[in-house]
């Protein structure tokens, strides 16, 4: 290490693993600020300061004052360059050595980016995602034609971004065919799966508090956590909700918010499936009993989604020594993680038989359930050490520091 460094970390999600490297930087000596979007509807990371962290970390909500027009397309891009120009302003005045960025959609990256080149603080981009493939794909579902064009210059705008920032921290190797096609200096890419935060996710015991006050005590339990958007198809909770109808010793509880959420539960209603419990994100403090409360942990990612998405909700998932049912494509990391631990059962996303008769055989077997939670919890032990985390990331963010 060059030294203590001044470090601007900026996860536009505010998810949990982003702010523990913060935190592990701090503790490591440097003075970190980081910044999130606290409007942006996702499920959240531990984000209010305590008394055990570092007098070097400083946390800040960066709001636009304004309810977040998640699924209106030109008021949403409005509201994200405000957030970009207001994300400008805070670089500027912490001045940092350095910066990370990563979930930052791609009209305010590119501003906030701009002011970092203007400070001369070097950037490393933290890719989470390939957003121009999302928004191509999205668009061009919605707005064919125009889609396509809308499509293009985001591919070129994200493109530009990554190869002009200091170092590239990818998520997963099946990234870097990409970015060697967009030119990107293989000498400034890193490969860091990302990880969830295990000290925060005890492993508990499945008659929790939490469990009680939903009504769930003596049932099993196939929960569902997360966001419910264009990457997940909420029909398959449904299709397992109506499987189950028949039991009443057998819960589908969804944690979630938005359309998908919305959608799912008037589906549910108007079928009179009692056995589909909707609730919405939880507090990151409860989130431990959440995991615990469950006997199977569902993921669900669509087909098109697998290319430019690894659904970190797995590996939380991963820490509370649960099984975990995936809907997920079979190339995808966390399909591969899954399946290559012996951590749970992974089906194609539309293969809505195999999904049901996967989530039929793990929740009548607690033997299988037990066997496949162990091995979740024994890789999130072997992978998710944030020390060593904090040292790879420090490592490469003095490699990139001027001066």
């Amino acid at each position: 290490m060059n030294g203590a460094m001044r470090i601007f970390v900026h996860d536009y999600g505010g998810h949990p693993f982003p702010v523990q490297l913060s935190r592990e930087l701090a503790h490591r000596g440097h003075t970190v600020h980081h910044l999130y979007a606290p409007f942006f509807q996702s499920p959240k990371g531990g984000l209010t300061k305590t008394a055990a962290d570092p007098d070097g970390l400083s946390i800040e909500a960066l709001d636009i004052g304004e309810p977040f027009q998640k699924y209106r397309f030109v008021p949403r891009l409005r509201q994200e360059i405000r957030y970009g120009h207001l994300a400008a302003e805070r670089v500027r005045a912490f001045r940092p050595d350095v910066a990370i960025g990563c979930t930052i959609p791609l009209d305010p990256q590119n501003i906030y980016l701009r002011a970092c080149k203007e400070i001369g603080a070097p950037h490393t981009y933290w890719l989470q995602d390939f957003y121009s493939t999302a928004i191509s794909w999205i668009l061009r579902r919605k707005f064919p034609g125009l889609g396509h064009l809308v499509g293009w210059r985001y591919t070129a705008l994200e493109r530009r971004m990554i190869r002009d920032s200091a170092a590239v921290v990818a998520i997963t190797e099946d990234f870097l065919p990409h970015l060697r096609e967009w030119g990107v200096d293989p000498a400034r890419t890193h490969v860091i799966e990302n990880w969830a935060p295990i000290e925060d996710l005890p492993v508990l015991d499945r008659e929790t508090a939490w469990r009680a006050e939903h009504g769930l005590s003596g049932k099993r339990v196939a929960l569902y956590s997360g966001t419910l958007g264009m990457k997940h198809n909420p029909a398959l909770l449904l299709a397992l909700a109506e499987r189950c109808a028949d039991r009443p010793d057998i819960a589908i509880v969804v944690n979630s918010e938005g359309p998908g959420e919305e959608w799912l539960r008037r589906e549910g209603a108007a079928r009179g499936l009692g056995n589909l419990v909707m609730l919405p994100f939880q507090p990151y403090e409860r989130f431990p009993e959440v995991l615990a409360s469950a006997d199977v942990l569902v993921a669900i990612l669509e087909p098109d989604a697998g290319v430019f998405s690894v659904p970190s909700k797995v590996l939380s998932y991963l820490c509370a020594a649960r099984p975990v049912l995936a809907a997920i494509p079979p190339e995808n990391l966390a399909a591969r993680i899954l399946t290559g631990k012996d951590a749970g059962r992974v089906t194609p996303p539309h293969d809505v038989e195999a999904f049901v008769a996967n989530a039929e055989t793990l929740l009548a077997d607690a033997g299988l359930r037990e066997t496949l939670g162990r091995n979740a919890r024994d890789y999130a032990e072997s992978r998710f050490r944030i020390k060593d985390i904090g040292e790879r990331f420090e490592t490469i963010l003095s490699a990139t520091r001027r001066g």
